[in-house]
């Protein structure tokens, strides 16, 4: 089927809510996807930090193969032992969080929400301004950017906003009803927005000092994105509750939300829960993703390759005027750019490499952990391409 008969069928009987760019995808591997008519693309964009083991790792293909042939789904009525397995995995990373599994990132932030104001008895949440946290009507009112929310008002109440990276504005905000603060520790959908370096330890203390309840959205920061397995522990400032989605099984759907004990406890039977979530398939396939981020250590790649990609992108700007700031941790890298980056987006796809646009003018990359210095060459000699026909 052509590209031309796929957008006509999609515009038929599909929900308009996707802008697509044209081409689809029938097969990948490793850091290569291949579309219908089998073109390569080099892929930096990993279903948006999602595939973090590269495309059809074997491992995870292999596990939910196995788990597939043998049982798909029986419900929370009952003990699910994959899920358990997880579990006491990233027990044993975190040293004594505990585990609920939901089935995206939006759900875990529901969740986290849910159980800060069930601990605490409160019900503010105090959120930063260009966060994003999800799109159902809890995390969406979580959310700091106002083009995803004006449509949907009224939205939950309870949420307040502040500036990302500004300790003085935060203190100023909590309140005696304040139950928890809400950060991503790098803003992602935001633009890769990193905060200074004593950022999150300073929320961490204000947190402690105030009786505040710290959440951290590790959804796109997780599984080893920044250069450690969780980014809370790459600026050592441990929250009380984080949550999990996207890489957590390298592309299968699972989303967890994770709690130190005490607090997790204040959930009663009853109190939250999900039909499909810690499904067999989603927790055999977030173990296996778990098991080669640790035994292979994934994660230290993902520094060592995100610092020679950042600094090649940095000749780049040395290069070219319009690059205004290359920032990022790991391979979650932002371009700045002070004209619009779609079209370079647009350019790259014809020549073979996937990248992002957020913002208008921001490039972002999130390849899977797996790439080499030759893929960043690759992908850094078809950047250079564009700018010198382009511009």
């Amino acid at each position: 089927m052509s590209i031309e008969e796929l957008i006509k069928k999609e515009e038929k009987y599909l929900a308009n809510v996707y802008s697509r760019y044209e081409v689809a995808f029938t097969m990948g591997r490793g850091v290569y996807l291949y579309d219908t008519e089998g073109r390569e693309y080099l892929d930096f964009i990993a279903g948006i930090a999602t595939v973090n083991l590269g495309h059809c790792h074997e491992s995870v293909v292999e596990a939910v193969s196995e788990q597939l042939k043998k049982l798909m789904h029986t419900s929370n009525l009952y003990y699910i032992i994959p899920q358990i397995e997880v579990a006491e995995i990233l027990y044993e990373i975190t040293k004594g969080f505990k585990s609920f599994f939901c089935n995206s990132g939006a759900e875990a932030n529901e969740a986290a929400i849910k159980l800060a104001r069930r601990y605490t008895g409160k019900k503010e949440i105090i959120a930063t301004v260009n966060s994003f946290h999800g799109r159902t009507l809890g995390s969406l009112s979580a959310t700091g950017q106002e083009k995803y929310k004006k449509p949907f008002e009224p939205l939950v109440p309870g949420f307040k906003h502040v500036e990302f990276n500004n300790i003085e504005a935060l203190e100023r905000a909590i309140s005696r009803d304040t139950a928890a603060v809400i950060l991503e520790p790098i803003q992602g959908e935001g633009g890769v927005i990193v905060p200074d370096d004593d950022y999150l330890r300073a929320v961490r203390e204000i947190c402690d000092e105030k009786n505040v309840l710290l959440i951290l959205d590790e959804v796109q920061t997780g599984m080893g994105r920044t250069g450690e397995i969780f980014a809370y522990m790459l600026y050592k400032a441990e929250p009380d509750i984080f949550t999990l989605a996207k890489a957590l099984g390298n592309g299968f759907p699972i989303g967890a939300m994770l709690a130190r004990e005490e607090v997790m406890n204040a959930f009663k039977k009853g109190d939250h829960a999900s039909t499909f979530g810690g499904n067999f398939l989603a927790c055999t396939a977030a173990k296996a993703t778990l098991s080669v981020l640790l035994k292979e250590k994934i994660y230290k790649n993902a520094e060592k390759v995100g610092k020679y990609f950042i600094s090649e992108l940095k000749k780049l700007k040395n290069e070219y005027d319009f690059i205004k700031e290359v920032r990022g941790k790991g391979l979650m890298i932002g371009v700045e750019l002070s004209i619009d980056g779609r079209e370079i987006v647009n350019k790259a796809l014809e020549k073979g490499l996937l990248i992002n646009c957020v913002h208008d003018k921001i490039l972002r990359f999130l390849p899977p952990l797996i790439i080499n210095k030759k893929h960043v060459d690759r992908a850094i000699n078809i950047l250079k391409e564009i700018f010198e026909e382009k511009f």
